[in-house]
């Protein structure tokens, strides 16, 4: 199955999470455009599964292979063609552990809309085209546009902002940096009630949901454009397609509806040749174009919903009611591993938009 977005930079991606591969092709780089493939596995090590206690144990070394419109010298990947295609071998699949769910549905999961939509055809093994194994092509071409990226002076990055009711230090709207490290956070005590909640939801058999924050620096003034042309219509669809995403607000975001507009607005003031603002409510967006400050969004992940608790389902073949016991290897908190994801989908939307400028 292939799935797509983008305008000037096309992304397609494809594959399935019990497939013999994933994969992406990205269309319209320039040719001769070049980066480094160490520096691209490094990104993608950040969302490999199996590395830590706080995520599933499927073990997958993620290992990127150029497979097409790629000459690679020392470790240097040079585009020699408008489309390029690189991939990711799937190594350790259990599809046994699936078997069951042909029939009774996952709560939460695509199993049963997916099943009226394709039938059987679609192999649902690890949750098939849905699953979030198919972040890892998304960060193949996340890694390739943040390096991009950092070419014009554009700075991102990430960090777990809440698991369940623990949240972490907030950013500065002003001037975020959030450090990187094993676990995403800025705060590191905040970090440990995060992780407590986490190895009590897999303990419990169950999961959690949380919220993930993401950030750009020194975005040039000027990107996007009004209404379906605008820096929230562009990102939207590419956070959305990020599989557990529920939900998504920009600067103040939810929180500007219970302001008044005195307190909304953002004062202007000049500081040297920059015309800047005194507070970054509107997250670096106003009126769908770039404004020069941070750009500052969050993302909201469900829970996963694929949990050992016995839940409530159906026989699709008996029409009958059933319980059900889910087996398999599953992220207790999937927001975890989904920092990078998050910073990949911001970094390839906002190349995008820097290629219509150009």
């Amino acid at each position: 199955m292939f799935s797509s977005f983008g305008k000037n930079i096309k992304v397609t991606i494809f594959g399935g999470s019990h497939e013999p591969e994933i994969g992406v092709t990205i269309t319209g780089l320039p040719r001769r455009t070049a980066f480094d493939l160490t520096e691209l596995q490094r990104f993608l090590d950040r969302r490999a599964p199996g590395n830590s206690p706080f995520a599933t144990t499927r073990k997958e070394a993620d290992l990127v292979q150029p497979k097409s419109g790629i000459r690679v010298i020392d470790n240097l990947a040079i585009t020699m063609d408008r489309s390029i295609t690189m991939a990711i071998a799937n190594t350790n699949t259990r599809s046994g552990d699936y078997k069951n769910l042909r029939d009774v549905p996952r709560p939460g999961h695509a199993d049963f809309p997916a099943r009226v939509k394709y039938g059987g055809s679609l192999n649902m093994s690890g949750g098939g085209p849905f699953s979030a194994r198919m972040t890892a092509p998304l960060c193949i071409a996340g890694g390739i546009a943040l390096q991009l990226l950092r070419k014009e002076g554009i700075e991102t990055g990430a960090h777990l902002y809440s698991v369940g009711s623990a949240c972490d230090a907030p950013l500065n709207p002003l001037d975020p940096h959030a450090p990187e490290r094993p676990f995403a956070v800025i705060s590191e005590d905040a970090g440990e009630k995060m992780q407590e909640l986490i190895l009590q939801a897999r303990k419990d058999g169950d999961s959690i949901g949380g919220i993930v924050e993401v950030y750009a620096r020194n975005c040039p003034v000027g990107l996007g454009g009004p209404m379906y042309d605008g820096v929230e219509s562009v990102l939207a669809p590419i956070f959305f397609g990020i599989p557990a995403v529920k939900g998504l607000e920009f600067g103040a975001g939810f929180e500007s509806a219970r302001l008044y507009g005195s307190e909304n607005n953002d004062p202007f003031f000049v500081e040297g040749d920059q015309i800047r603002t005194e507070t970054n409510n509107h997250g670096g967006i106003l009126g769908g174009i770039t404004s020069g400050m941070p750009l500052i969004a969050r993302l909201a992940f469900k829970p996963t919903p694929s949990i050992a608790k016995e839940q409530r389902s159906v026989s699709l073949s008996k029409k009958e009611n059933e319980k059900l016991s889910i087996r398999g290897r599953h992220d207790p908190c999937v927001a975890v591993r989904a920092v990078p994801v998050c910073q990949a989908a911001l970094a390839i939307g906002l190349l995008d938009m820097i290629m219509e400028e150009k």
